[in-house]
């Protein structure tokens, strides 16, 4: 009886032990457990812990809850233009309905396999290789639509089918890498003459360019020079205007006399007989009364007077003395003028006598003209110049 007890203990606490765990059951997270009382279904466990009867109700299933990716191997698919393909495939769904899925057919993964191939191989029956393997996301959308709606009655949904790999034949994929190469060509060619083209319009509108502005310089250039000239014109004429002032100022400062006048003549004779047409010169033998008479009528003349030591009162071009009146500087012109008149009169009369005095008649002529054509000029440019007023003592010098 002493070891029938202790024995008897041992057995009470583990059956105790045994019953404990054949009550208490705990259900991960995430996860359903099916429970069967006599082999029928009787209720679905929890996560959790859970209180069964024990020896009576068993938890036969244990589903996963989360989404489960699988993949399919590569299936074999005929497309429209009579060309095999492998297709391999990858299915994301998740189990919604523990009893569903467990009773209502027997190995939910190898069943959705199954209707995966046959649907690809419907879908793609009526698309030609081109549209298989650009239609991608058409084939997806087609698969996901037929596979859940079938797999609904099982508990399943299918939340995404995605296409892994489409490979066609050997042969096709050198005809495809054939007609890539043969368009990439295609292209680079149309790109090349394209680039060409605009680099000839490029060019052309660059020499267009120029040629405008080249044209537009030479019109710049050609008004600018001809601005250039028109003021070194302008400053030419001004120079020898200032020239011709100096050059006259400077023979009035010099108080030239009667010789320096016949010189200056006699200079001037070969410079006249230089001329192509001038033939024979002939010199007049009353050149001396002529040039005695210019030079009488360049002494009368106000600014230059007979004498070496007469005045050197400077003549200033364009511009009147600050202390002439308007009346002496009329008086001063009109006594200028009679001058003038007085130096003609007294050369005609030197002509005259050269010709009753029986020298050559043509000579004569030419030798009075020539006299009394310096004798007009002379006077006639020297008179405006005159500053002094009418009647003054220097204006009346005596003739020589």
């Amino acid at each position: 009886m002493e070891l029938v007890l202790p024995i008897l203990f041992v057995l009470i606490v583990l059956f105790v032990v045994i019953g404990l765990s054949k009550t208490v059951k705990i259900i991960p997270q995430a996860r359903a457990g099916v429970v069967e009382r006599f082999g029928k279904y009787r209720t679905t466990l929890t996560a959790g812990l859970n209180i069964v009867t024990p020896f009576v109700d068993r938890v036969r299933y244990t589903i996963d809850l989360r989404e489960q990716v699988v993949s399919f191997p590569p299936q074999p698919v005929i497309t429209e233009d009579n060309l095999v393909v492998s297709i391999d495939t990858v299915i994301y769904f998740q189990v919604t309905n523990p009893v569903a899925a467990t009773y209502e057919i027997a190995n939910y993964i190898q069943g959705t396999e199954q209707l995966t191939t046959t649907t690809l191989r419907n879908i793609i029956g009526g698309m030609d290789l081109e549209q298989t393997l650009t239609s991608r996301e058409e084939i997806n959308r087609a698969l996901r639509g037929v596979l859940d709606e079938a797999t609904g009655k099982w508990g399943l949904r299918v939340n995404r089918v995605e296409l892994k790999g489409i490979d066609p034949p050997a042969s096709i994929k050198d005809s495809m890498e054939k007609q890539m190469r043969a368009d990439r060509d295609k292209r680079a060619v149309i790109l090349t003459a394209e680039g060409q083209r605009q680099s000839a319009i490029l060019t052309a509108e660059g020499q267009k360019q120029s040629a405008i502005l080249t044209a537009e310089g030479d019109r710049q250039a050609l008004i600018l020079r001809a601005q250039a000239e028109r003021e070194s014109s302008i400053l030419r004429a001004q120079g020898e205007g200032q020239a011709i002032q100096t050059v006259f100022q400077a023979i009035h400062d010099g108080a030239p006399d009667q010789s320096l006048l016949a010189y200056q003549y006699l200079q001037m004779l070969p410079k006249i007989a230089e001329g192509d047409a001038n033939k024979v010169w002939i010199v007049p033998s009353e050149i001396g009364e002529a040039l005695k008479g210019l030079g009488s009528t360049m002494s009368q003349m106000s600014g230059i007077p007979a004498e070496s030591g007469g005045p050197r009162t400077r003549v200033d071009m364009g511009q009147e003395t600050a202390d002439i009146s308007g009346t002496a500087t009329e008086n001063s012109l009109r006594a200028a003028n009679e001058q003038v008149a007085a130096a003609i009169a007294s050369a005609e009369q030197a002509a005259q006598s050269g010709r009753t005095s029986g020298g050559p008649g043509a000579g004569s002529d030419a030798g009075a003209t020539r006299a009394g054509d310096v004798a007009e000029a002379a006077p006639a440019e020297s008179a405006p110049a005159d500053p002094r007023p009418a009647g003054s003592d220097e204006g009346n010098a005596p003739t020589g």
